[in-house]
């Protein structure tokens, strides 16, 4: 059975800040707030904050709402890129032995007592084969692919020379390497629909789609705080499905339709900002070629156990491979889990089929 995947509650609405943000809050129905008289609407719902603010009820565009001041810092927290070196940061500085590592105290201690250690990490160091790397050293099982593809399938233009290689379709691409003041200059000499993105990037995170050459020229800039290598892509326009692989057969294909212009960070990860439908509303034909395409991209990267591929379906009936994930997200919501679902496989049915997976691979070295 198809079904669509809607986070119920924004944490943020089209018309401002909600209360969303607040770890103690309920909607109202009202249908006007009793702070402004404003209206209430669907996008700005009216709010009664249970916590500290005591149960004042607010709509988020009230120039009197007590939650304000908050969200708005729990917003900035939100957005990870510009927070999420001061946040390691401030991990590191809360150990007692003050030490550099990306890994706390024991942690590696504690996994080479398991049997087997399940991979839930994601974006650099996580998911681009250095922790795989370090537990292979250990002798230490794990979940999910090994550090040599993991590695090549975080790096976007060493996988994309293997799709091209392979004949895997993808979008036509080149590697960048300029320095700030050379932003300008090569604005005005890319093609143009085009995707900028860093080499290394998850989750959305380091992905630009301009619309004109002034959008471009920003994003040439914005791009390089996450590396001095750029990809920049063609862009190619249709509708945005990912395939899951599991063992050696393909999952039902997930749609995605953001609320917004593209597919990012937010839309990936904040309550509303997508809609997800699983099976895809798509023809038969399409979804077998999908799901070939995927289990074709898992083998060519070197990937085992699970992943997940990200393509484009074209006007034109095309399918397009952009990326490979080695170490998709796992939450109940997560695409994987959702894909696995529309098979009659529960989220602990799946756990395990990941485990025993991993296991066989291990074994056989």
């Amino acid at each position: 059975m198809k079904r669509e995947y809607r986070r119920s509650e924004p944490l943020f609405s089209q018309c401002g800040l909600n209360c969303g943000l607040c770890p103690m809050y309920h909607i109202r129905e009202e249908s006007h707030c009793p702070g402004c008289g404003g209206p209430g609407r669907a996008s700005c719902p009216i709010l009664r904050c249970a916590g500290e603010h005591g149960g004042v009820e607010f709509c988020s565009l009230c120039p009197d709402w007590p939650c304000q001041r908050y969200v708005q810092e729990q917003a900035d927290s939100f957005i990870p890129h510009r927070n999420a070196r001061r946040d390691l940061e401030t991990v590191k500085r809360g150990r007692k032995d003050q030490g550099p590592s990306h890994i706390g105290p024991h942690v590696l201690d504690i996994c080479q007592k398991a049997d087997l250690v399940f991979l839930g990490l994601h974006g650099m160091d996580g998911e681009d084969g250095r922790i795989q790397a370090a537990l292979d050293l250990l002798g230490v099982p794990y979940t999910g692919a090994g550090h040599l593809a993991s590695a090549v399938a975080m790096d976007k233009a060493v996988s994309k020379q293997i799709l091209d290689a392979c004949g895997i379709p993808t979008p036509k691409w080149r590697l960048l390497s300029y320095g700030l003041d050379e932003a300008e200059p090569l604005a005005q000499t890319l093609p143009m629909p085009c995707v900028i993105k860093t080499i290394g990037g998850g989750s959305s995170l380091g992905v630009y789609l301009p619309e004109d050459r002034t959008e471009l020229k920003r994003a040439l800039e914005e791009v390089l705080r996450y590396g001095a290598k750029v990809l920049a892509e063609e862009r190619i326009y249709g509708r945005e499905l990912t395939v899951a692989v599991l063992g050696d057969r393909w999952l039902p294909a997930v749609e995605t339709v953001p609320a917004g212009k593209e597919f990012d960070y937010v839309a990936k990860y904040q309550a509303g900002a997508a809609v997800e439908t699983c099976p895809a509303d798509v023809p038969p034909a399409v979804m077998q070629a999908a799901g070939e395409l995927a289990l074709r991209t898992h083998r060519a990267l070197g990937l085992e156990v699970y992943s997940r591929t990200d393509m484009i379906l074209d006007k034109d009936g095309n399918l397009w491979v952009l990326e490979a994930n080695s170490l998709p997200g796992m939450t109940p919501n997560s695409f994987v889990p959702k894909e696995a679902a529309a098979v009659g496989m529960s989220y602990n049915q799946l756990c395990e089929e990941i485990v025993r997976l991993s296991c066989d691979v291990k074994r056989r070295g």
